[in-house]
């Protein structure tokens, strides 16, 4: 267990500034907690009866009727894409910055919509705004520990939900996700945008055309150098270094895990089995701090128990395996890792790069971008134009024009929210394993054992 009376007291104002009023609630669930009781557990299960036969395909919208909650970096940037989608409309604006509320505002009017009623009365009126708004849609970009209370707030007032990465970080809140999702027969969306990626695409494309033969192995991860925007006194820094002051393990595995979960039919044929996680020393952020703050500064003496570099392995129900790293407190260059290895074949990301048994020359690479020609994914070849200037290259539009058009047309979602509760699992699980000297831990099976027959992710066009 963490060591925590080395954490320093927070005042009221510096806990509402780094968010842990929030974390501290949602903490009670985590795995190296309550979540689990014995060696290898993966806590409680609750008696949801049946998964349902079918994927949820909720009755068709024809004008999706949107209230965004945290319009910050990514909430703004989602916002901007969304004016630009035909078939839907923002009506309601949420954030605790009335400023922010404002710039959202005025740009829907500049759009040529209807101003958005806003909310701006503290960290809860998320829940005022789902009350009385008549609304189809509640989509949060906002602090980790914020995510699942919206999105329960929004199913259990009928909307549909859709929240920026991780869904949740407790398995407890993993099965609420789930359970209010079929309780009210609503869409609960993690939007993983690098599932839309151009390069992840391309994979997922080859190994649907069986170009790399059957999937054995694929690994993912986070590695970015994050020290920087942690230790900023706006935005992510606010709320995000709080969270390596109480907690160890795999915090962000979803952005690597995705795609590859994609590729590797994880909960349409197979599903995440066992885990096991362990974490290296934790350095990087102190001696960032002390580096870049002279003596006697607040953050000097803050104690961080998260190691530097986290590394989890998955084994599936079918006994594939899975890498998925973690890696944001060290100097480096940015990676996504991005690997799918079959018995044919391999594409390897950065850089990114592909060998087919039989097609490439023998024991070389083959640069990707040489695929794309023939193998590039239809939704890139349809909409590539209409993604230019959107962030992340323009996987942040592909995610948000596919979410719209699946509601639009009353379509089950690329992700749902079995997607988004196995692939948030990980943190919780990654924090029990490291906690127990890197025991193995089971998986929770959300679907309930209909992973054996829900079909596969096809190749999604615009």
């Amino acid at each position: 267990m963490p060591d925590n009376s080395k954490t320093p007291k927070l005042n009221r104002r510096e806990a509402l500034k780094l968010g842990a009023a929030g974390l501290g609630v949602a903490l009670a669930g985590t795995a190296s907690g309550s979540t689990s009781t014995s060696a290898g557990s993966a806590g409680a299960v609750p008696n949801l009866g049946q998964a349902p036969l079918e994927l949820l395909a909720a009755p068709p919208i024809d004008e999706v009727r949107i209230a965004y909650v945290g319009v910050g970096l990514q909430g703004s940037s989602h916002v901007e894409n969304l004016l630009k989608i035909e078939g839907c409309v923002i009506q309601a604006v949420c954030d605790i910055v009335p400023e922010k509320v404002e710039w959202a505002q005025q740009r829907v009017e500049e759009a040529g919509f209807p101003r958005p009623t806003g909310y701006t009365r503290g960290d809860r009126d998320f829940e005022r705004l789902c009350r009385e708004e008549d609304l189809d849609l509640v989509y949060n970009a906002t602090p980790w520990e914020w995510h699942v209370p919206i999105c329960v707030s929004a199913m259990e007032n009928g909307k549909h939900t859709a929240t920026e990465v991780p869904a949740a970080y407790t398995l407890k809140d993993c099965w609420k996700l789930v359970e209010y999702a079929e309780k009210y027969q609503k869409h609960c969306i993690m939007m993983e945008n690098v599932n839309y990626g151009r390069m992840e695409m391309l994979a997922f494309n080859l190994v649907r055309h069986g170009l790399l033969g059957e999937i054995l192995h694929a690994e993912g991860g986070y590695l970015h150098d994050l020290r920087a925007i942690k230790f900023e006194d706006k935005d992510e820094g606010l709320w995000r270094r709080a969270h390596a002051m109480q907690r160890n393990g795999n915090f962000y595995p979803t952005h690597g895990l995705g795609p590859i979960a994609n590729c590797m039919d994880i909960n349409r044929g197979d599903r995440f089995g066992t885990l096991v996680s362990m974490s290296s020393p934790s350095r990087g952020l102190q001696q960032w701090a002390e580096k870049h703050y002279p003596e006697g500064h607040p953050k000097r003496s803050e104690h961080y128990v998260l190691g530097d570099v986290n590394t989890s392995m998955i084994k599936t129900a079918l006994g594939r395996t899975l890498y998925v790293g973690h890696d944001t407190n060290l100097p480096r260059p940015y990676s996504r890792i991005n690997q799918v290895q079959g018995t044919q074949g391999i594409f390897q990301g950065y850089p990114d790069r592909v060998y087919v048994e039989g097609i490439s020359e023998e024991h070389r690479w083959d640069e990707a971008e040489k695929w794309l020609a023939e193998y590039e994914h239809p939704l890139w070849k349809e909409m590539e134009e209409h993604s230019k200037g959107a962030g992340h290259g323009g996987m942040d539009f592909m995610e948000d024009y596919r979410l719209i058009k699946c509601l639009r047309e009353g379509l089950p979602t690329d992700m749902n929210v079995y997607d988004a509760a196995a692939l948030s699992a990980v943190t919780p699980l990654s924090e029990w394993s490291v906690a127990n000297g890197s025991q193995p831990v089971e998986f929770p099976d959300f679907t309930r054992g209909q992973w054996k027959t829900w079909p596969q992710l096809g190749l999604v066009t615009a």
